[in-house]
């Protein structure tokens, strides 16, 4: 009895930090769901949607009085008027004229987004699942594209674009001379170049953590890598591609520098973000029509952002703890 009477005491010595570490994971949640955190999180979000509403607020103001008093007196006296949209959307190109630029807007982000989707699921599986040589090398060099600054490679793209490849005199690939529509092309390939490493990086961190089981499963079951990736991983992955599109898809939105440089500031190519500078540029004294042009390019990335929301950060920490 007495070689057996200290043996639970000292089985249960090492569960005794598990206690610790949940009251102590209590304590920092009590305090986090306390009444004074709640009233801070409450004052950081008002004081950071409060431009967006003022900026709301400015667009359906008259001309006049957005010049001489400020957003928050509409309360006092409301006076509501739909002229700057309608100015803005479809006046003279003096005015704004933004609904073609619109237009150009999706129709640059949706094919970078998509291309940046399927190449990097692609790559992240590979690099993930199949065992080649220098896999590793491979990995690590696309995670180190993510600390080259973008302008770096701005002009070495833009040379490629222009004068094509070659080795002293011999050409290896032409010039891409694409003018009209066909300069879209040129935006996507930049913008799809920009969102892979940061892509496959994201992408590789999910579809690492599969199970392995499954895999193997699949491969009993004499499934290739082409079948175990539409049938196996991609439906498991749904939650980081939505992820990583919300993502792509805001960035390129928002991208003026990319835009500017590659699509220029033709009507046929340009998107809002270069029609909105050069109206800050050239008239910036009509505040009436750059607040209803700046919230008509933002309200496409705010209705994304907050109808997919809850995939974005599941997606986000999906890859990032394992267990």
């Amino acid at each position: 009895m007495s070689k057996t009477g200290p043996r639970p005491e000292a089985e249960a010595a090492p569960e005794r930090s598990a206690p610790a570490d949940r009251g102590a994971a209590a304590r920092v949640r009590r305090r986090l769901t306390s009444g004074t955190a709640s009233l801070v999180a409450l004052v950081i979000a008002v004081v950071w949607t409060l431009p967006t509403a003022g900026l709301f607020i400015s667009s359906f103001r008259p001309s006049e009085q957005i010049r001489t008093t400020g957003w928050w007196t509409f309360f006092g006296s409301p006076e509501v008027t739909l002229d700057n949209y309608r100015d803005v959307l479809f006046g003279s190109a003096s005015d704004g004229r933004l609904a073609s630029h619109f237009v150009n807007s999706f129709v640059i982000t949706l094919p970078s987004t998509v291309f940046v989707l399927g190449i990097a699921a692609l790559a992240a599986y590979a690099l993930a699942w199949i065992d080649f040589r220098g896999r590793d090398w491979v990995f690590l060099g696309i995670f180190a594209l993510q600390i080259v600054p973008l302008q770096m490679s701005l002009v070495p793209l833009l040379r490629f674009f222009s004068q094509g490849v070659s080795i002293g005199e011999v050409q290896l690939l032409p010039a891409w001379e694409l003018t009209g529509a066909m300069a879209f092309t040129n935006v996507w390939v930049a913008h799809t170049i920009f969102g892979l490493p940061l892509g496959i990086f994201l992408m590789h961190n999910f579809i690492s953590q599969l199970p392995k089981s499954l895999f193997e499963a699949a491969r009993v079951d004499g499934a290739g890598h082409g079948t175990i990736f539409r049938k196996v991983a991609l439906p498991l992955i749904a939650p980081a591609l939505v992820s990583l599109g919300i993502f792509q898809f805001l960035w390129v939105w928002n991208d003026l520098l990319v835009a500017l440089i590659f699509a220029g500031g033709d009507t046929a190519t340009a998107p809002l973000t270069v029609r909105l500078a050069e109206l800050a540029g050239t008239r910036g004294e009509a505040w009436h029509r750059l607040t209803a042009g700046a919230f008509v390019s933002i309200i496409v990335p705010l209705l994304v952002f907050f109808l997919l929301q809850r995939y974005f950060v599941r997606g986000l920490l999906a890859g990032s703890v394992k267990g």
